[in-house]
């Protein structure tokens, strides 16, 4: 908590600080408004980081949906089994509803690279700071889907039910 309070403190005196000019250049593009999201969703997503077996446990609970943000490319070359896959850069309001459902409240369970050990492809390793579940978080929040749950450990692919390219093809 005191970490969020923190976090929150820092943004904010960035944000009062940040030129608006870049902002109002592009109407389309909302730096700050980014940067309050942001602010505003640190403490939730902290109490919204699971352990394995709760985020396993999630799982199993009713119409939870389980969804990888990474590139088709590296989906395709590995995930976890049960996955659903569209890439964060393909983010729009149809997309994230033809996906998800309309059903805004319905618990979805994020993961990402930083999530495995492994750090060879299809899961190799980003800067802890660029760790895709971070913008994930925030924008499904952002687009409206507020029962967001992310994986908090650091596991082996082997630790959960991987399924690679090679085994999807053995199947």
């Amino acid at each position: 908590m005191m970490r969020a309070f923190a976090l929150s403190t820092a943004c904010a005196a960035i944000l009062a600080a940040a030129p608006l000019s870049a902002q109002d250049a592009n109407p389309q593009i909302d730096y700050d408004g980014f940067v309050a999201l942001t602010i505003e969703l640190a403490e939730t997503r902290e109490q919204h980081r699971l352990s394995l077996d709760a985020f396993l446990a999630k799982l199993q609970e009713g119409d939870a949906v389980l969804l990888d943000t990474r590139s088709a490319a590296a989906f395709k070359n590995g995930h976890i089994e049960g996955a659903i896959n569209l890439p964060f850069s393909d983010f729009t309001d149809e997309k994230l509803a033809k996906v998800l459902g309309t059903d805004t409240n319905r618990p979805i369970l994020i993961y990402c690279n930083n999530n495995f050990s492994d750090n060879v492809a299809p899961v190799v390793s980003k800067r802890a700071p660029l760790a895709l579940n971070i913008p994930t978080f925030i924008n499904l929040h952002g687009y409206g889907y507020t029962n967001v749950w992310e994986l908090a450990d650091v596991v082996p692919t082997s630790d959960v039910d991987w399924v690679s390219a090679d085994t999807a093809s053995d199947s």
